[in-house]
């Protein structure tokens, strides 16, 4: 911060508390010539002005606010750049990125600063951490089976993932995934939940509008909704089973998709993004490229490990 704002927020806000205090000493001092408790002369709808000063316990109130202030600007960062007595500043005050959010964050922690983000983090790791690790040690389906995990993967996925996938994890249409009815895009053992949980997934459905045509989009839509025994015109059906090769690459020829890419079955009249005959030719006009965001960073693998267990439990019997 410059000497200009230094000097400027200084004379502001000591300004400010010597200005309260003269205007209370001048509230206080009699200079209307009106005896205390005698009127003032004014009267409004029945209601007569008296000359009474403030009730002691509010003026000892008033000043005592103004000693808390100049006492606070004294031991805390407030005057420019002035750091305090105390040398206390914002946790992160000078960082521009997460990068060195995070490795501001570990050097407060590593050398003991007066920084209460950084004191509660460390806490909460002194406390948390072992226990994370000890239930890292247990593969994901046999933690699944931990009702005291279980309890501490639930509590972590409503802070975490119940935004997208809904605090029930029945997840929403538009690309947000239910998890309780053993549906995998990438697969539903407890290492590949993890590895999704911690890598994150991006969605890499193209748009064939360009390359297949309106009518050839249809065709395609009909012979992709036939797939799991809907109704179709039988004509188009055909066609789109022509045209379906170029689907195949990541569906399959047979349409029950593949985990290795996150290509969905087509055949299980289970939907994403819905299945109406309108949402499925939206899907094929513009594609789909859904991001599912990787917590690697923001629970790390031991924490994941525990939300992976809980998400697992959801889809068993």
């Amino acid at each position: 911060m410059t000497m200009f704002w230094t000097i400027w927020i200084s004379v502001i806000t000591l300004g400010t508390i010597l200005g309260c205090y003269l205007l209370m000493r001048w509230t206080l001092a009699n200079k209307t010539g009106v005896e205390e408790g005698e009127s003032m002369g004014h009267e409004f709808d029945g209601i007569v002005e008296i000359n009474n000063q403030l009730p002691r316990w509010w003026t000892i109130l008033f000043y005592l606010t103004m000693v808390w202030g100049v006492l606070y600007l004294v031991l805390y960062p407030g005057l420019g750049g002035f750091k305090g007595v105390l040398g206390w500043e914002s946790a992160n005050l000078h960082v521009l990125s997460l990068e060195e959010s995070e490795q501001a964050l570990r050097e407060d922690i590593e050398q003991g600063r007066l920084n209460e983000y950084a004191s509660q983090i460390k806490l909460a790791e002194d406390l948390f951490d072992p226990i994370f690790a000890e239930y890292a040690k247990t593969p994901v389906e046999l933690l699944a089976q931990n009702d005291e995990a279980l309890q501490v993967g639930k509590r972590l996925f409503l802070q975490n993932c119940a935004q997208c996938h809904g605090s029930d994890a029945r997840g929403q249409r538009g690309g947000f995934p239910n998890l309780t009815d053993n549906d995998w895009l990438y697969g539903g053992s407890g290492d590949k939940i993890k590895e999704t949980l911690i890598k994150g997934r991006i969605g890499a459905m193209p748009g064939w509008l360009a390359s297949f045509g309106e009518t050839g989009v249809d065709e395609v839509v009909a012979y992709t909704l036939s797939l799991s025994g809907r109704d179709v015109d039988s004509a188009l059906a055909a066609a789109g089973k022509v045209r379906f090769a170029a689907c195949a690459a990541c569906h399959g020829m047979d349409g029950k998709g593949n985990q290795l890419l996150g290509a969905p079955n087509l055949t299980d009249n289970i939907w994403l993004y819905g299945g109406s005959q309108r949402a499925v030719t939206e899907t094929l006009y513009y594609g789909r490229n859904g991001v599912m965001p990787a917590f690697d960073k923001t629970l790390g693998e031991d924490k994941v490990h525990v939300v992976a267990a809980y998400v697992y439990s959801l889809s068993q019997e």
